[in-house]
């Protein structure tokens, strides 16, 4: 991970919350909702992976975008109830999750090599598990546990998918 990005990511949650706030959990509701965000993208961007991959692989990796798919909807719909359960209220229209979102998509295109989508994929994982850290960073910081155990089980996953894509691509996962 890198500690810019978390650097990065940490200061674009936390500008709006105000120093001395009276809720014990502003941050989390933050970076909670951020995660709202950002993995409804994110399940936008392997959905259009799905999509559009051809080439050698297809045949066992088309089915494992829905896996992937099915994972970032879990993790969302997780976060989103825990942003409630606090008293948050999470990013729900396409519209607030392209605007809070930090991950930009593109057009879908069949000129795209299978490691190509790939390696996008791996950006986006990789943008996630620094998200997940920024997610535990302020949870510890204000207490949350619940929240807290939320965003390691999705650092964990993230990684994972991190490390399996970057095998089929022949490389290291390049996590730490």
């Amino acid at each position: 991970m890198s500690k810019t990005m978390i650097d990065n990511i940490y200061s674009t949650v936390v500008h709006n919350v105000p120093a001395k706030s009276a809720d014990k959990f502003e941050k989390t509701k933050a970076v909670l909702n951020q995660a709202v965000a950002d993995l409804s993208k994110a399940a936008s961007i392997v959905h259009q992976v799905h999509w559009y991959m051809r080439g050698p692989g297809f045949h066992y990796l088309h089915p494992k975008m829905d896996e992937l798919m099915d994972g970032l909807n879990d993790h969302l719909d997780e976060m989103s109830e825990r942003l409630i359960t606090i008293g948050g209220a999470p990013y729900s229209t396409l519209r607030e999750f392209d605007q809070y979102s930090k991950l930009d998509e593109a057009s879908g295109s069949f000129d795209k090599s299978m490691d190509d989508h790939l390696a996008r994929l791996v950006e986006v994982y990789t943008y996630l598990s620094n998200l997940f850290q920024v997610g535990l960073d302020v949870t510890d910081e204000e207490g949350d546990d619940p929240s807290n155990g939320l965003f390691s089980d999705a650092q964990a996953d993230a990684e994972k998918v991190i490390w399996m894509l970057q095998a089929e691509r022949g490389q290291k996962p390049g996590i730490r």
